[in-house]
């Protein structure tokens, strides 16, 4: 845990004993929101995301998620720069301090693309999907799973190298589920925690014995992978227009006809985004697919309009 945190005057706070000053607000969300302050000492931008603690059990969640970045040090998973939890007027906050990174999310780069009617080169997709799968395989080697990635929980630096952040949903990879009772609390924890047009089949429908594992992860990179190439996920549709999606998930995906970007791409698509979680394939699969569609298809160089 982090050193006590004081807030002080001219809009400025002091984590681990450095100070650092509001500049704007970034981000809200229902029992969060994200600052942006700047380094007294060395004048470089940082996020402050700042979690509310209304209960002991959101109190140890905040905690799983500082424990959950302190747990890597990987190029491609956002890292923790320092934490505090504040106490005061009967609340609890927990403050964590992040690097700041300028370009956003992916969804945003998608969104500008949309807007400007363009799509992304195939080279760059395999590029940044590699980077994602990199840290997702970190993630995974250390028995974890995300649980919740999307591209909203991807950013992308100046030189479009990915990060995977917002770790509050991971939770150890291998759940093994023994009865009905279990099977619900699977089931509603996923309802809660994992984003329902990104979330994997078996978890709208838990069986009563069964084994969820991180290949739920695997099927989220699937849509993250379809939302990088048809610049909307493959369900957002189907959920603003409040059809069902967990009856969406269980059909194979369908890539639309007018997709321009090479059948390699296609195929691994296709590949990761099978509804049976027991034949989707693992992330060292599907890195070395994308490693050798960046090393030999003669595809990756053209740039999709």
């Amino acid at each position: 845990m982090g050193q006590t945190l004081c807030v002080c005057s001219r809009g400025s706070i002091t984590i681990d004993s450095k100070k650092y000053y509001f500049v704007q607000k970034l981000d809200e969300g229902g029992f969060s929101f994200v600052d942006l302050v700047e380094g007294a000492k060395d004048g470089h931008f940082y996020a402050l995301k700042k979690i509310l603690c209304h209960d002991r059990q959101a109190r140890q969640e905040a905690q799983t998620e500082v424990e959950m970045h302190q747990m890597f040090n990987h190029p491609n998973i956002l890292s923790l720069v320092a934490h505090s939890f504040v106490e005061g007027g009967g609340k609890t906050e927990a403050w964590l301090l992040l690097p700041y990174i300028r370009k956003g999310t992916l969804w945003s780069v998608l969104e500008k693309l949309r807007e400007k009617g363009s799509l992304m080169p195939e080279k760059q997709i395999l590029k940044i999907f590699r980077g994602i799968c990199s840290g997702l395989k970190a993630i995974h080697d250390k028995g974890y799973a995300h649980r919740d990635l999307k591209p909203t929980n991807v950013l992308l630096d100046d030189d479009d190298r990915p990060l995977l952040m917002d770790l509050g949903s991971m939770n150890r990879a291998r759940i093994e589920v023994r009865g009905s009772r279990e099977a619900m609390t699977v089931q509603d924890w996923a309802a809660q925690r994992c984003t329902i047009s990104y979330r994997a089949p078996e978890l709208f429908n838990v069986e009563s014995h069964c084994i969820i594992d991180e290949r739920t992860d695997i099927w989220s990179l699937g849509c993250v992978l379809y939302c990088m190439m048809m610049l909307e996920g493959p369900y957002d549709l189907i959920f603003q227009k409040g059809d069902s999606v967990a009856l969406a998930v269980q059909n194979p995906v369908t890539i639309p006809a007018s997709c321009r970007y090479s059948e390699g791409l296609r195929v691994l698509l296709s590949s990761i985004m099978v509804s049976n979680a027991q034949e989707r394939p693992n992330i060292v699969w599907v890195l070395d697919q994308v490693q050798d569609l960046l090393s030999h298809s003669p595809n990756t160089q053209t740039n999709m309009v």
